[in-house]
């Protein structure tokens, strides 16, 4: 990254330049990067060409933010200059902050989904695809570490529904559903004896790994580790109650407002939801926050946030333009 990025000092302790051995300055740099994508979900990673800090690493393309330039007018320039491509899509997604050896930096991330010319490395620099899941190359800068577990993080997060489907007509729009490309889902089945919500969390389960998805179950971890799942996902009320991140590789969270994204993101969790963006059938009387009450909660936001309420397949586009990572979904995950 033309930014003269340097490596966060909390990534590792095998950094070349630690951070630990200057003082941090008092304001951050402003730097975007470009997250390229391609319909198949791979992503473009440029290598440091020689002479820079850095040189060999690997890393998203981007730069150094200008006085009075907009971050997105800055993501422009910087691809064209680069790659050599024009942007002609692009939404912001992640902000992250660190510290690395020269500066504070703020690293502002965009989903870059559409572009037109063709790609080539101006500064002679080497660019591969890849896939969140099979990093092929080495080394790569660890400040980008968290980016890279985010984009593991399919589109669509889906809620069950059985209780108002029936049990086997729902595993039957769950079978459907995988084989469309469902990749993500909460058990929820609040309503459930505890009993039959075991037996149906563990047949949830068995069914999502065989078609390669992952389960997280809400609220309750002991559940989830009975029922082989993935992960749990905290209400907001036990996301107030939890000091630590449950013992679990997958943490989701259900988020309201920003004082809830903020804790949701000190615990750890991977992940939030954040709504209603529309009024729903479960909370009929309830205002949504709208569009722009999304946006304007995940300016400058850190953690992957997923919108949810009233949503339908066809709004994960407006998801991402306004920030979001992608769309949850009760009703709306599971058509006839």
């Amino acid at each position: 990254m033309k930014s003269e990025v340097r490596r966060q000092k909390a990534e590792s302790s095998s950094d070349p330049h630690p951070s630990s051995l200057i003082p941090h300055p008092s304001s951050r740099v402003e730097v975007v990067a470009a997250v390229i994508t391609r319909p198949d979900g791979r992503f473009l990673l440029g290598q440091r060409p020689a002479g820079k800090v850095y040189a060999g690493y690997w890393e998203f393309p981007g730069g150094k933010v200008e006085r009075n330039e907009a971050p997105l007018a800055a993501l422009k320039r910087e691809l064209h200059e680069e790659l050599g491509i024009d942007v002609e899509r692009a939404y912001p997604w992640l902000m992250r902050d660190y510290d690395y050896a020269h500066a504070a930096v703020r690293l502002r991330f965009f989903r870059v989904v559409r572009w037109a010319g063709e790609l080539r490395g101006r500064e002679s620099q080497r660019f591969v695809w890849q896939t969140p899941d099979a990093i092929s190359v080495d080394p790569l800068l660890p400040a980008n570490a968290p980016i890279l577990r985010a984009l593991n993080l399919p589109p669509v997060y889906a809620i069950t529904h059985a209780q108002e489907l029936g049990r086997r007509e729902f595993m039957r729009r769950l079978e459907r559903a995988l084989d469309a490309g469902l990749r993500l889902l909460q058990v929820r089945e609040k309503d459930m004896p505890e009993g039959v919500r075991v037996r149906f969390a563990a047949e949830v389960v068995r069914m999502a790994h065989a078609g390669g998805a992952r389960v997280l179950v809400n609220g309750d971890a002991t559940l989830a580790q009975r029922a082989g799942a993935d992960g749990v996902h905290l209400t907001s009320a036990l996301l107030k109650r939890h000091d630590q991140r449950p013992a679990l590789a997958l943490v989701g969270a259900s988020c309201h407002d920003a004082n809830e994204l903020a804790r949701a993101q000190a615990l750890g969790a991977d992940f939030a939801v954040l709504g209603p963006v529309k009024p729903t059938p479960g909370h009929p009387g309830a205002m949504g926050i709208g569009w722009d009450g999304v946006a304007t909660l995940l300016k400058d936001c850190p953690l992957p946030v997923y919108a949810l309420g009233g949503l339908r397949p066809t709004d994960v586009e407006t998801a991402w333009r306004h920030g979001a990572h992608g769309i949850s979904m009760m009703r709306g995950a599971w058509p006839t």
